[in-house]
């Protein structure tokens, strides 16, 4: 079975984690990247996905995206989680591609209508491009196969005490998506939160796979910082990767299903609750995680690419 992605990305260390994962997979397929800001600018966020696809050999289109909030003001990048690049302590690298002349949203929305049914939209980032996507054509909520979104959860936030970082940037992008009639898979902290890799998995991979886990191990060193610094966990909680490990091994979660929705104003901005609004749609929400098989996962795709 293969699995088309379109990955939506603000690259960022643990987006590097999720696309060479998906790089490497043979059941995967990747028919485009967008950029977002996030963890970086929209603009550093392209190359980065450009910089991410030719270290992994692929050519991949990328279009970039949107720079802001549809409504609220744009809250600073992320640089003192992923560094001022994107990669940590690595600088920045020049690329032999260059991001196609279509915005994104618009390049999300034609993919999306060349290949009915068969694709899978992966946003690891704001959900900007996403709701921008669905305002510019509705009709592709009817035909894209899944949308699987690293953010939110349900019990608990962390760039405040009650949002996650993705759907705090962007609150009202993040609740269009949610009230869109389309099959949505909230990966959010509720599972990535649990799944963490220690310097040792990353120093494996690097000895492994020299070009990929080499450059992640590089890279990651700056994250592991962070989280012993600021979160107080030795080693680097496995975001954006878990979300695409959810679209091609589902086995290893276990699901809930709840209409959801975002607070988009005061204390609690940014947090994704149960809706109670019996109009919106029901989608898949993993509560629990099989942590030992996640992690399996993506440490042996660098060794074996299976």
């Amino acid at each position: 079975m293969t699995h088309k992605l379109i990955i939506d990305t603000d690259p960022g260390i643990d987006d590097a984690m999720a696309i060479f994962y998906a790089a490497l997979h043979p059941e995967i397929e990747i028919l485009g990247m967008t950029s977002v800001f996030g963890n970086v600018t929209t603009e550093i966020a392209a190359r980065n996905a450009i910089v991410l696809a030719e270290r992994a050999g692929q050519t991949i289109p990328v279009a970039k995206g949107a720079a802001k909030p549809l409504v609220q003001p744009p809250n600073p990048v992320s640089d003192y989680v992923h560094g001022i690049e994107g990669f940590g302590d690595v600088p920045a690298q020049d690329t032999i591609a260059r991001p196609v002349d279509e915005p994104a949203h618009e390049f999300i929305c034609r993919l999306i209508n060349e290949n009915p049914g068969e694709i899978t939209l992966c946003p690891i980032g704001p959900l900007t491009n996403i709701a921008l996507a669905l305002r510019h054509d509705p009709s592709i909520a009817g035909k894209v196969k899944s949308v699987v979104i690293m953010g939110g959860g349900l019990e608990r936030g962390n760039v405040t005490a009650h949002a996650e970082a993705n759907i705090w940037n962007d609150p009202h992008s993040a609740d269009e998506v949610f009230a869109a009639e389309w099959e949505v898979t909230m990966v959010g902290l509720d599972v990535t939160t649990q799944v963490v890799c220690q310097s040792q998995d990353f120093a494996r991979i690097a000895e492994t796979n020299p070009k990929l886990g080499g450059f992640l191990n590089d890279a990651v060193q700056y994250y592991l910082k962070f989280y012993e610094t600021h979160v107080g966990v030795q080693g680097s909680q496995m975001h954006d990767p878990t979300a695409v490990i959810a679209i091609t091994d589902p086995q290893y979660f276990t699901i809930e299903n709840h209409a959801l929705e975002v607070i988009v104003e005061g204390d609690r901005i940014g947090q994704t609750i149960r809706s109670t609004d019996p109009s919106r749609p029901k989608h898949k929400v993993p509560m629990g995680v099989d942590i030992d098989g996640v992690k399996r996962r993506f440490i042996t795709m660098f060794e074996t690419g299976s």
